[in-house]
């Protein structure tokens, strides 16, 4: 194993600062992609009116970078382990931080929205690359006993970093909304000031990348992927919608059957072989189906619900972040002394309950009552992400640490996916159900109450082109008069999203059951005859 010849190779005294510096350079490089997640939502309306964007193109232009990161997790994670981990860091910050320069300066005209689509997917592209060869990086610096914990300051600085996005977001479009691309600057340097320092040996395999394989993954990933992003949009009964998933899902069937039978595939399907992993990959699809879909809710309930502006949205979501940072500590240390299970299942548990206990909040339309369990429902997910992501990494078919963490990121991503597409549908119909009800309440014939509520909930979640909700009609008007009622049709519709946010937990706690538990140097699953590839791939290193 690595972590022995490591520990072989230099005294102890040396290395403890090469953790640390390695540690905070991966963190300040990760921090961008999370960031960038969140903080271009805020700048969204700046931006349309300066370069004449429709809502329906800005969309696209988010979406491009989610596409990006879905197609190439799995490739980031291969490259990393045969080039090595710190090479493919320093390029995916270059490329990232390259094409967030690129955004900043977008010209004006009708060239606009084509190159901000291009950047952003580069930007992406530069993500997916990065962020598994970062993980690598610090799974293979810190030994197997201090791993849970260094992973869980990883996992825990990182994850509370995207509640940054909209405060600075905010601050920055004050300025310029093109600065949202420029802050990214400083932080990759200080990351490749701190890479170099940290004196990360790279470990590189002899032998050749699976092209074929790599682009059935990216064609799968991205085709379902998209029609997941542009269900709510096109329509679940749309032909396109079901062909980009189905045919998605299809190209991703030939992928795995492809990769059994190549002599150096992209992904090491043995993996999954190992039950252990598989209950984790499943506790983190349920997880991140509830995790990243809550920025967009939490914050869009927060500002139409509560009536706050975007920085007030943002402070609103730190309640989340304080119970996601504290718990992620804690799940570290169960993960080094017990082992995984504990924590995924106090994790669920505890998400479930403070999701559950937060949706029946949501209708008293006030911030402050609900910090309790917003901080609950974070600490949930605490408990989950560092402790699943390292088992499963630890997991991994000998040194594959760069190969598994792609698979657990494309998990990830994919469940985020496919969590906004379902949940934003739900939203959709209910607020169009609420508010319809509360308009023909008020004297509006059914058929323009309903396609009036169909224009609000479109509005609101930003699938339409025209997000402005004035007239002088008699229906507009009424609309008008009737938003104290929306917001609260808001809030009792985004109830059934935290709702199935705790029943995702519930059947993410069902999973961790399957865990066989213990620690991840317990491996027994995965028989010895697949393990043998890797470790004759293992000598070139």
């Amino acid at each position: 194993m690595y972590t022995k010849q490591q520990a072989g190779s230099a005294p102890e005294g040396p290395r403890r600062p090469s953790q640390s510096v390695a540690l905070a350079a991966m963190m300040f490089a990760v921090a961008m992609t999370f960031i960038d997640q969140t903080i271009v939502a805020i700048a969204a309306p700046d931006i349309v009116n300066e370069l004449g964007l429709s809502a329906s193109g800005m969309q696209w232009v988010v979406n491009a970078y989610l596409l990006a990161l879905a197609a190439f997790f799995a490739l980031g994670g291969r490259l990393a382990d045969l080039f090595g981990p710190r090479r493919v860091v320093v390029a995916g910050t270059l490329v990232f931080v390259v094409s967030s320069v690129l955004c900043g300066c977008v010209p004006s005209g009708d060239f606009a929205l084509t190159w901000l689509i291009v950047f952003r997917s580069t930007q992406g592209l530069g993500a997916a690359l990065l962020f598994p060869a970062a993980l690598a990086v610090v799974v293979a610096v810190f030994p197997v006993e201090r791993r849970g914990r260094a992973l869980a300051l990883f996992f825990g600085v990182t994850g509370a970093l995207t509640a940054i996005g909209p405060l600075l977001g905010g601050w920055l479009t004050d300025w310029t909304w093109r600065a949202i691309f420029w802050v990214n600057v400083p932080v990759a340097i200080v990351a490749l000031i701190l890479t170099a320092l940290a004196h990360v040996s790279d470990r590189r395999r002899d032998e050749s990348l699976d092209v074929r394989g790599a682009v059935l993954i990216a064609v799968g990933m991205g085709a379902s992927v998209l029609g997941f992003q542009q269900a709510s949009a096109w329509g679940w009964d749309s032909v396109l919608t079901w062909v980009c998933i189905v045919g998605g899902l299809a190209v991703l069937w030939l992928f795995c059957r492809y990769e059994l039978r190549t002599a150096h595939p992209l992904v090491q399907l043995a993996v999954f072989r190992d039950r252990a992993f598989v209950a984790d990959g499943l506790v983190l699809f349920f997880a991140m189906f509830a995790f990243v879909p809550l920025f967009f809710f939490a914050s869009v309930y927060a500002q139409v619900s509560l009536s706050a502006s975007p920085n007030q949205a943002a402070l609103y979501l730190l309640y989340f972040f304080v119970g996601f940072a504290l718990a992620s500590q804690w799940g570290g240390r169960i993960l080094d002394k017990r082992g995984a299970r504990p924590a995924m299942k106090i994790g669920c548990v505890v998400g479930a309950v403070g999701f559950a206990l937060w949706a029946g909040k949501l209708t008293d339309l006030s911030m402050h009552d609900q910090w309790p369990y917003a901080a609950l429902a974070g600490a949930g997910i605490g408990f989950i992400l560092a402790p699943a992501s390292t088992d499963a990494v630890n997991r991994a078919i000998d040194a594959s640490y760069g190969e598994v963490t792609g698979i657990t990121q494309t998990i990830r991503n994919y469940a985020a996916s496919v969590g906004l597409a379902l949940f934003g549908t739900v939203l959709t119909h209910r607020m169009t159900d609420n508010v319809t009800d509360t308009l023909q309440s008020r004297g509006v014939p059914s058929g323009a109450a309903e396609s009036a509520a169909r224009n609000v909930a479109e509005a609101i979640t930003g699938n339409a082109d025209d997000r402005q909700l004035s007239g002088d009609g008699p229906v507009a008007r009424t609309v008008q008069d009737s938003m104290s009622a929306i917001r609260m049709d808001f809030a009792e519709a985004n109830q059934w999203v935290f709702y199935g946010m705790a029943i995702a937990l519930g059947v993410g706690y069902l999973c961790a059951l399957r865990h066989p538990g213990g620690t991840s140097t317990e491996r027994t699953d995965v028989p010895s005859d697949d393990r043998s590839p890797t470790r004759d791939r293992a000598s070139h290193s």
